[in-house]
């Protein structure tokens, strides 16, 4: 198994077909893992309390309270293990490899128990075509490690530029995460005012749900593997509400598509991946779909930045720091 090395293609080659069962797999143990954080986990703002994160070795859950202690689960996409660590007992975990959707989630079970864990979770799939319960799921049973390993690798490219693009707002704006329904890595910029009602009917998502999600004004991006209705590795931006006009913005770079169906701009990650400088391209999509739905929405441009530089701290009303300095200099 290749190890992720400098050396290799940042941003690697992603083909939907090739690796299409192991998504839909891989999507649906994610959504076990992340079904027991969700019940484990406080409500947040937005859900924020149930996606993944891309780590240094794959994805994980980040720290989950229970009772007094903690409580992480791992997926180690480099090594290729679900790992379950508490704050009070060994490490645990199995190897990941082929299996049913069924087995996946008795083992992870049996793991969380003998961890002293105990946790039952709702067993029916979100936001997927056709669920079936996990216990019962003896059809989605692939697992092409390399594959998997190659979508990480893009997942760790992609959210060092999301990363990059939320210093540069000085609102309200999400993490970089990945939800496990709609299995995308999102990051979400807000205005500060409340939105209209979301009418809901989101396909495999509770009205309660996509409504609070909703209930202030947004402008999302994100990056998904590609799907059946999809079946290719793409970025999207979307604005909540959408303002009059968006689908007319002029959005760069080349290759940005107005999807009708979806309600949203697409870029192939072919287009991000070919280009002569990847980041500077995804930069581009995420800053033009940005400021297309704040111009249009009469968002407050003032929250707007210049991208974060590490270890400079920003200034702070800096005329009125050196008009304070000017000040203090003279004054006896």
């Amino acid at each position: 198994m290749k190890r992720f090395d400098n050396a290799y293609d940042p941003w690697p080659a992603l083909n939907f077909a090739d690796w299409r069962d192991t998504a839909a797999t891989l999507q649906l143990w994610t959504q076990i893992v992340g079904k027991v954080r969700l019940e484990l986990s406080p409500w947040l703002n937005h859900g924020w309390q149930v996606p993944l994160y891309v780590n240094a070795r794959g994805l994980c859950t980040s720290s989950i309270h229970v009772g007094r202690g903690i409580l992480e689960i791992d997926f180690d996409l480099v090594d290729h293990r679900l790992i379950v660590r508490t704050s009070d007992s060994p490490e645990r975990g199995f190897a990941l490899e082929p299996m049913s959707v069924a087995a996946f989630y008795r083992r992870l079970m049996a793991e969380l128990e003998m961890a002293g864990v105990g946790v039952a979770i709702d067993v029916m799939p979100n936001e997927v075509p056709e669920p079936i319960r996990f216990p019962d799921d003896e059809v989605h049973a692939a697992y092409d490690a390399a594959a998997v390993h190659t979508f990480w690798r893009a997942l760790v490219q992609v959210d060092r530029v999301f990363r990059l693009f939320r210093t540069a707002f000085l609102g309200k704006s999400s993490p970089v995460h990945l939800f496990w329904g709609s299995f995308d890595l999102a990051v979400t910029r807000f205005s500060g005012r409340r939105a209209p009602l979301h009418p809901g009917g989101v396909p495999g998502l509770p009205d309660a749900v996509t409504r609070e999600a909703y209930s202030h004004e947004v402008s999302s991006a994100g990056f998904w593997p590609g799907n059946d209705s999809y079946p290719h590795a793409a970025f999207y931006s979307y604005a909540y509400p959408m303002p009059q006009g968006f689908a007319h913005a002029a959005i760069e770079p080349i290759g940005a598509v107005w999807a009708e169906a979806m309600s949203e701009w697409l870029l192939p990650y072919d287009t991000v991946r070919r280009a002569v400088d990847p980041d500077a391209a995804l930069l581009r999509f995420l800053q033009t779909t940005y400021r297309a739905a704040a111009d249009l929405a009469s968002w407050d441009r003032n929250l707007e930045c210049d991208i974060g530089v590490a270890g400079r701290p920003r200034p702070v009303y800096p005329a009125e720091a050196a008009s304070a300095g000017s000040s203090a200099g003279t004054s006896g």
